[in-house]
């Protein structure tokens, strides 16, 4: 792992901070870095929380990536879709204290988690795929499919909306949102409550939950690699 992410394990957590830049932009390497996490939680057996910076989860995928070849951006795309996979089926809890703006890619990590802390302030929260001329892959439609309110898929997905934190509950994105200073806090307590889960039927029972879900994202991922994507526009 490289400072691209942060690993801090405590007796009943791991807390994993992303830091990669001005808007914690989801880059090959940081998937790398956040499944190497999840690896070593998983392994050692801890509730997840994963958090960005202040003022920002994360603005997406990495632009450079996305834009420099159809095939660039359907490699990315398919890592990060995978990774969603990996976050919706994972054994134990997992978390996201979301520190603000969470655009794309990092809204799609929103709809990943178990449980999606918020914090309440001028921030934006939705897909913005299709306004900036990229047609959304199938993988990110499941996804949205599973988590999203069935009127705010079609708002989210089609039109693009962009929603406030206190929207965001509504649409499906956040379950709760706290003040910016209670954020983190909030989310060790809760990660602390989800420690009397019994894990081995927290893990059995999610997937029961999500298994039409999980293998229709997983058809769609290998959907996505068949037909390839638009990259958005430059």
């Amino acid at each position: 792992m490289t400072n691209l992410t942060e690993y801090k394990e405590e007796e009943n957590y791991a807390i994993i901070t992303l830091n990669n830049g001005k808007v914690n932009a989801i880059s090959h390497e940081v998937i790398d870095n956040l499944n190497l996490c999840l690896d070593k939680a998983e392994s050692n057996k801890k509730v997840v929380i994963l958090t960005g910076k202040s003022g920002v989860f994360s603005g997406g995928y990495d632009l450079k990536s996305m834009t420099s070849s159809p095939e660039s951006a359907l490699n990315l795309v398919t890592k990060g879709s995978k990774l969603s996979l990996r976050m919706l089926s994972f054994p134990l809890p997992i978390i996201i204290a979301c520190n603000g703006h969470a655009i794309a890619k990092g809204a799609f990590l929103l709809l990943s988690a178990d449980y999606r802390l918020g914090t309440d302030g001028d921030f934006k929260i939705g897909l913005n795929e299709v306004m900036i001329g990229m047609t959304m892959h199938n993988a990110g439609i499941e996804i949205a499919k599973a988590r999203l309110t069935p009127v705010s898929l079609n708002r989210s997905v089609n039109n693009s909306e962009i929603y406030t934190p206190k929207d965001a509950i509504s649409a499906g994105f956040l379950d709760k949102i706290v003040p910016q200073e209670h954020l983190l806090p909030t989310a060790i307590k809760i990660a602390e409550m989800f420690t009397q889960l019994n894990p081995k039927a927290h893990a059995a029972t999610k997937l029961k939950v999500r298994q039409t879900s999980l293998e229709k994202i997983e058809k769609a991922i290998q959907q996505d690699i068949k037909e390839g994507l638009t990259p958005p526009s430059k």
